[in-house]
């Protein structure tokens, strides 16, 4: 059985990826202002993906690869939580870019600014957190993509059960999976959680009440 478990458990951990979920929220968010607002120009859709995806996940992955080729790292996967800091830092930076990215340069709607601060605040804590405790950066970023979603859905006015429903239910996958792979212990994995959850919600939430 746990064999036989090993490879769904794994391949659920690379498909959901920390610094993948970012351009996963963006494409799910496109993805439903084109249902409401057909007219919306695919190419600002496109760059923002692309964006994002080049920002939070392929120059931070580039400088993770570099490292380990240079020894500075034993794992790609950064196992040790003792060697995490130096690659949290940089993909910190990146994130910070992405904020400005995201409204300077794509002028998105000022939830996606307070997604992205969010997001990087939450990754920076996690920086701080990791260099005594192995809190899950998995299970913060989809605890951010609940938030997201549940933003959009504040914000847009927008009904979005059917979606927080699916990600809480992948949420809980993934925790199971981390969880059998001894990759974090479950007090690990549900602090990850909630510390995305309202590092990414709460600001938009205070923006549509305050």
């Amino acid at each position: 059985m746990q064999k036989v478990l090993d490879i769904p458990a794994k391949t659920l951990s690379i498909v959901l990826y920390p610094l993948l979920i970012p351009t996963y929220g963006m494409g799910l968010f496109f993805a439903a202002m084109h249902v409401h607002s057909p007219a919306m120009p695919a190419t600002l859709a496109w760059l923002s993906v692309v964006g994002t995806l080049f920002l939070t996940c392929l120059i931070p992955v580039s400088l993770i690869i570099w490292m380990w080729r240079r020894g500075q790292l034993t794992s790609l996967y950064i196992e040790d939580p003792k060697q995490r800091t130096t690659p949290y830092i940089y993909t910190t930076v990146c994130y910070a870019f992405w904020c400005y990215f995201v409204r300077a340069t794509m002028h998105l709607p000022l939830m996606w600014l307070l997604l992205a601060i969010g997001a990087t605040l939450a990754l920076a804590v996690v920086t701080i957190i990791n260099r005594r405790w192995k809190i899950s950066a998995h299970l913060s970023a989809m605890g951010g993509l609940l938030g997201g979603v549940c933003s959009y859905g504040l914000c847009g006015g927008v009904d979005v059960t059917a979606a927080v429903v699916a990600v809480l239910v992948v949420s809980l996958l993934l925790m199971y999976a981390r969880i059998y792979l001894k990759a974090h212990t479950p007090m690990q994995v549900v602090c990850g959680y909630l510390l995305g959850l309202v590092f990414t919600f709460i600001p938009n939430l205070i923006m549509m009440y305050a």
